[in-house]
């Protein structure tokens, strides 16, 4: 019999990573549209950077200590590439089409990677 709760140890993790990363998305949309100002609260946007970046590391290494190994592997290859737009964002500058387009470039690896998690493992 399998035991559910070591079944769903790997996939918070990359929901964690996922949605840190759409709702820091979903905010930088909202400031550009001017649908909301955040000067007052510049420090959220950054925020919310630190713990897209540390839950997509955290993702990364359940690699090597994920329960459902098989697939915590798998997810993590899958999300690996969006290290690169999310170590260039920073110096791609606030203004102007880069910063956006370094960001989004992420979602596919982001999506691919929560795909992957919520694949039950095969292996019996």
């Amino acid at each position: 019999m399998r035991d559910s709760r070591r079944d769903a140890t790997t996939p918070p993790v990359f929901a964690l990573a996922a949605l840190s990363y759409l709702l820091n998305c979903a905010l930088g949309a909202a400031v550009a549209l001017k649908a909301i100002d955040t000067s007052r609260f510049r420090w959220l946007h950054h925020a919310l950077f630190i713990v897209t970046s540390a839950s997509t590391a955290v993702a990364l290494s359940s690699a090597l200590w994920g329960r459902r190994r098989r697939t915590s592997r798998r997810a993590a290859l899958g999300l690996a590439p969006a290290i690169v737009p999310l170590a260039v964002i920073p110096f791609a500058g606030t203004r102007g089409r880069r910063h956006p387009l370094v960001a989004l470039s992420a979602a596919p690896f982001f999506a691919a990677g929560l795909a992957l998690a919520a694949e039950p493992d095969r292996r019996k």
